[in-house]
């Protein structure tokens, strides 16, 4: 019996291994974008499903998404950028590159400070374009309308992403009732992190992934930035800032760019093309950064396994459960839940890109669980977890991937929340 479970465990391997498709690096030559990580705009491309098993249909989704796209999140960005160019053209230290740049940042500086953090017309095209696919792909869901509970962090950008979603959802079918809340009392399902969140935890933070200890193993290219600087001033004597920060900040526009409108304001200074020649060393830091907190997501978990407990036992008639917030919980939960093999934690730096990718927190990125019912056993409960609308693994066993046991996926991670000490 022990090797026959192990032969199944094997075969469920290869059948989500080839499930996932192509590799990161070849991922990244179809569409250099996603080298931008965490700042690339969601995707809208069309994903095909895989057909339930017979005699089930879905009932029931639960859903956690970061806000759409937005301009820079700090304003230090705009104001380092503002004064450093300003300088440079003072001081005739900038190439023609550098000029044109100059005048066509001038040109929207005010706009781009004004609008810090802001969500873009784009962020909530993003919702309503997920929102309207969902209705589409589990129409048995939403076709007789029913209750939705939807909660935001307390940010304007993640209120109005919900609003797009939800507003969207109700285009789709009138009949169902969504109520919106951003507010404290839910703060623990959404952003546990929160300082004004009442609920206070004691997770471990900070936790490293072990391909740290062997980072310097990793020869990665690291050019990018005194090419960048090069192109856009003749000389950096007397600019404020370090050549590494200018470079950094340049990137950070670039990469931003598609989010709020403004393509092509950098001309030939940067391309796609060189910012994926560096992913791979961004890509550690990125998994860096979601590893440490996952602990600390635990109370989203649990807002997951119990608001399906209760539609399950009939004490909530939802529906959907919907949640929005940010990177810093999605990504960071992407990594406790080990979808795509998040969580495996690998020693070789050169392995980490194969079980995350940075894209993968995009603007608007998305977590949906979708829940099935057997019309004959209605006890009999399936579980599909859809990243970014694209069917993906879990690291439970199954038969009949993409498609899990409840029971399985409830008693997994209840045993994984509850083994974290506090």
């Amino acid at each position: 019996m022990k090797k026959l479970l192990t032969t199944l465990s094997l075969i469920c391997l290869a059948i989500i291994a080839l499930a996932q498709g192509s590799s990161a690096l070849d991922q990244l030559k179809a569409d250099p974008r996603k080298a931008y990580g965490t700042d690339y705009p969601y995707s809208f491309s069309t994903v095909s499903l895989t057909k339930a098993p017979s005699g089930y249909q879905p009932f029931y989704i639960s859903h956690y998404a970061r806000h759409g796209s937005r301009y820079y999140w700090s304003p230090y960005l705009y104001n380092e950028l503002d004064s450093l160019l300003t300088t440079a053209n003072s001081k005739h230290q900038l190439t023609a590159e550098g000029e044109a740049f100059y005048k066509k940042f001038m040109a929207v500086k005010e706009e781009l400070k004004t609008g810090v953090s802001e969500l873009t017309d784009l962020g909530w095209e993003q919702h309503q374009h997920i929102a309207r696919v969902m209705y589409n792909n589990f129409p048995e869901v939403f076709k007789n309308g029913g209750n939705v509970l939807a909660i935001s962090s307390l940010v304007g950008r993640c209120v109005l992403s919900m609003s797009a979603f939800c507003q969207e959802l109700v285009q789709c079918n009138p009949k169902i009732e969504i109520r919106e809340q951003s507010s404290r009392f839910t703060l623990d399902g959404v952003v546990p992190t929160d300082r004004q969140n009442p609920v206070k935890h004691d997770y471990p933070k900070n936790v490293k992934p072990r391909y740290e200890k062997n980072r310097s193993q990793f020869k990665g290219e690291d050019a990018l930035r005194s090419k960048i600087i090069s192109r856009v001033f003749t000389s950096t004597e007397g600019l404020p800032g370090n050549l590494h920060h200018i470079g950094s900040n340049l990137i950070n526009l670039y990469t931003s760019l598609p989010s709020i409108g403004h393509e092509g304001m950098m001309g030939n200074i940067i391309s796609d093309e060189e910012i994926m020649s560096e992913w791979e060393g961004n890509n550690l830091g990125t998994y860096s950064w979601v590893f440490g907190p996952q602990y600390q997501m635990i109370p989203i978990l649990e807002d997951i396994i119990n608001k399906a407990d209760a539609v399950l036992n009939g004490s909530s008639n939802h529906i959907s459960d919907l949640r929005f917030g940010h990177d810093t919980c999605i990504g960071p939960l992407t990594i406790l839940m080990g979808i795509n093999g998040a969580d495996r934690d690998p020693e070789d730096p050169y392995e980490v890109k194969n079980c995350y990718q940075n894209w993968q927190t995009c603007k608007a990125s998305n977590i949906q669980l979708v829940f099935y019912r057997h019309a004959k056993h209605p006890q009999d409960i399936l579980v599909k977890c859809l990243l970014n609308g694209v069917e993906a693994s879990l690291p439970l066993p199954t038969t009949q991937y993409p498609y899990y046991k409840w029971s399985d996926f409830r008693q997994f991670y209840t045993t994984r929340c509850n083994s974290v000490k506090k």
